[in-house]
């Protein structure tokens, strides 16, 4: 296996309850010596990137957001590209500001797109029936991801996925995934290193997301015991990852047995 760069997963890889993984640092650095480009592609739909970026430099870690990809900053993108300007956005945090960033603005009523990520506390009734209204009325609806739960500060917690089930089975219509596991996100980071799927392997802690999403776009899947991994996650996807690591600190050993 010849591998060029690597995208990562943030929440649960790098960083776990907002407490550093002990030796992710130390292995970021070492890619950087070695000459391996890497990108951070997370589901992460609470924050902009620039608010992970300032966030990551508090746990001493130097991540610039320009090598941040999120759902959100992909579903502005593909929002602005299909010629769209008025969204409404279910979510919470400060992630709103990379859909204002790409010039757009968010609506009650007359919307052109449903956007549902992470909304926390703010899928209430209210807000669900809001979305669920606007959908049956034909709007475009994107889940920016279908994650099913995420190891917050107090323990594992529900994610984006089961609320946007609900839309779904509600409304008999299907959301269109902007977040991992589809593809053209994955390409989306790929293509800004210039690499291929086949050069690069994906680091995450979700079987599914993670591992299975980059397997069956052609990449190697690490699978991390950190963050929401559970001895019982592998056996839940189709193929055994490409490798399953204590931690994303023993990627540097893991690499150099792999090279001899």
């Amino acid at each position: 296996m010849s591998l060029r760069g690597f995208l990562i997963d943030l929440d649960g890889v790098i960083y776990t309850g907002g407490v550093q993984v002990p030796g992710a640092m130390e292995t970021i650095s070492w890619l950087r010596h070695e000459g391996y480009p890497f990108r951070f592609i997370s589901n992460t739909t609470r924050r902009s990137r620039k608010s992970i970026s300032l966030r990551l430099s508090a746990m001493n870690l130097d991540i610039p957001s320009e090598i941040i990809f999120t759902p959100a900053a992909a579903a502005a993108a593909l929002v602005r590209q299909r010629g769209g300007s008025r969204i409404s956005l279910l979510s919470t945090g400060d992630v709103h500001h990379d859909f204002e960033e790409a010039g757009l603005q968010q609506s009650l009523h007359d919307a052109e797109v449903v956007i549902v990520g992470d909304a926390g506390d703010n899928f209430t009734y209210q807000a669900m029936n809001r979305a669920f209204r606007l959908i049956l009325e034909d709007v475009p609806f994107m889940a920016l991801e279908r994650d099913r739960y995420w190891m917050d500060e107090g323990g594992l917690s529900l994610s984006a996925g089961p609320f946007v089930a609900a839309l779904e089975y509600a409304t008999g219509r299907s959301a269109e995934l902007v977040g991992k596991p589809s593809g053209s996100f994955f390409r989306m980071a790929l293509d800004s290193m210039g690499l291929s799927p086949g050069e690069c392997a994906m680091i995450g802690d979700d079987a599914v997301s993670d591992v299975q999403g980059a397997m069956d776009s052609g990449m190697a899947g690490f699978l991390v015991k950190t963050g929401k991994f559970r001895p019982e996650a592998p056996p839940l996807i189709a193929r055994p990852p490409t490798a399953v690591l204590s931690s994303i600190a023993a990627l540097p050993d893991y690499l150099q047995k792999s090279s001899q």
